[in-house]
């Protein structure tokens, strides 16, 4: 169930579009929900359903026939939520497990769980339950004294007597599906609040007689749902450090500072690599082994291979650093950009869309945009890919053991044919062959050079 805008969060943005650990909540439920290998996960969609949709499709841009989205037209309660899946649920048989998008760590184990005792006991509905030491705000289990479910009873419907019940429903369910929309069908708003709260149907199905069954989990914070923005900051703290204790036990990695390091739950770190403060590796960031990540890096999406060395302050999307490569500081990469063994990139240089070959380096002040660069190649300080025309880009192509001289101006499209120099302050605008030396503005061929 994903239709509600979930008003505590105090936002324009549906609740379940908030991100924890760099995703949006609805695709964590939703990869757990995929674990289970059911027949088609079906996602009720209501505030910002385009955006709900198009979040989960990217999300799951391999599998998008694993889903199928319902709308619910208004949101009138969780019983009309479901509700609004009959028509694509009528006439099948079989076990209907009804999530909440607002539940991300919930894990598969624990819906298989749920799942086999739903089966073992035969029942038309198996609801999770979890015991809270302080229950205020959530719907309680009603037992009788022979610990059999009597109903769910919601906090502000409750009495005096029902507010002190320590167990309280999860809001994950099993049903038989051929039970569930004819009992869907007698819910009444007899609430405060006016809606049809799926959390009636256990109690009709109890009333003619069917089987429901409780299954009592151990971990509520593993199926809590997030309401506020301080609930979502503790589950990304949570996250965070149970991710970076798990690098540090399982991969041996070194964190000089643990709370204060932001690592994606799907990051792989090497052994023996070492993570300074205030670093954050997003997405699905691999770095390899024995590199040393300084403050303030921001990496994402990328791969680092190994005793890469990444100084201060540099950021870093989308790109591959192969083995022994140096960065730093202030560096920025992007755009798929590519260094091979043992290049080096230094003090503010930008990197986009472009290859640095094995063993170039580039140490100061160079934006290389759409450029191919050679291997054994120096670019000096202020040099520029002059890349873009004002309607298109245009490639630079600079081949092997190439020096461009300092506040060099490579007019794209341009070739530096292997061999060559420019000499410093030229603006290249043609094509330069091998092994020449060329200058001025603009570049001249100054005399032809011989191979050392």
């Amino acid at each position: 169930m994903a239709a509600g805008l979930g008003t505590r969060m105090k936002s324009n943005c549906a609740k379940v579009l908030h991100k924890l650990d760099g995703r949006p909540l609805i695709s964590h439920v939703c990869r757990a929900a995929l674990q289970l290998e059911p027949r088609s996960v079906y996602v009720v969609v209501g505030h910002q359903a385009a955006e709900v949709q198009a979040a989960v499709k990217k999300e799951f841009t391999s599998q998008p026939d694993r889903f199928a989205f319902v709308q619910q037209r208004e949101q009138c309660g969780t019983g009309d939520a479901v509700m609004a899946a009959e028509d694509i649920l009528r006439g099948n048989n079989g076990t209907v497990m009804v999530l909440s998008g607002d539940v991300p760590l919930v894990k598969p184990a624990t819906l298989t769980k749920l799942i086999a005792a739903h089966s073992l006991q035969t029942a038309a509905c198996t609801l999770m339950s979890v015991r809270l030491e302080n229950p205020t705000g959530y719907g309680r289990v009603v037992k009788n004294d022979a610990g059999e479910f009597v109903k769910i009873v919601e906090q502000k419907d409750a009495s005096d007597e029902e507010r002190q019940i320590r167990e309280i429903n999860v809001g994950i369910y099993c049903f038989d599906n051929t039970k569930l929309f004819a009992a869907l069908k007698q819910i009444k708003p007899n609430n405060s609040q006016g809606e049809y709260y799926l959390t009636d149907v256990p109690g009709i199905l109890k009333s003619q007689g069917d089987t429901i069954a409780v299954y009592q989990h151990n971990d509520a914070r593993e199926v809590s749902g997030i309401n506020t923005r301080a609930e979502l900051a503790e589950f990304e703290n949570l996250v965070r450090r149970n991710t970076v204790r798990r690098l540090m036990i399982e991969s041996g990695v070194t964190f000089v500072d643990p709370s204060h390091a932001y690592v994606s739950s799907e990051a792989q770190v090497g052994r023996d690599t070492v993570i300074h403060p205030d670093v954050h590796i997003e997405g699905n960031t691999v770095i390899g082994d024995a590199c040393e990540i300084h403050q303030g890096v921001r990496i994402v999406n990328s791969r680092i291979g190994n005793r890469v060395t990444i100084k201060d302050h540099c950021v870093v999307f989308d790109s591959e650093i192969a083995d022994d490569c140096a960065v730093g500081p202030f560096a920025h990469l992007r755009m798929n950009a590519r260094m091979d063994e043992r290049a080096v990139v230094g003090n503010f240089v930008e990197v986009k869309k472009s290859h640095i070959g094995r063993g170039t380096k580039s140490m100061h002040l160079t934006y290389l945009g759409d450029a191919t660069i050679g291997e054994g190649t120096n670019i000096g300080a202020g040099t520029v890919t002059c890349n873009y025309d004002g309607k298109n880009k245009h490639p630079t192509i600079i081949e092997d053991h190439v020096r461009i001289g300092s506040d060099t101006m490579l007019v794209a499209p341009v070739r530096v044919g292997r061999g060559a120099v420019t000499g410093a302050g030229s603006v290249v605008t043609k094509d330069v062959p091998p092994m020449t030396l060329v200058a001025g503005v603009p570049a001249r061929e100054k005399k032809k050079l011989e191979e050392e």
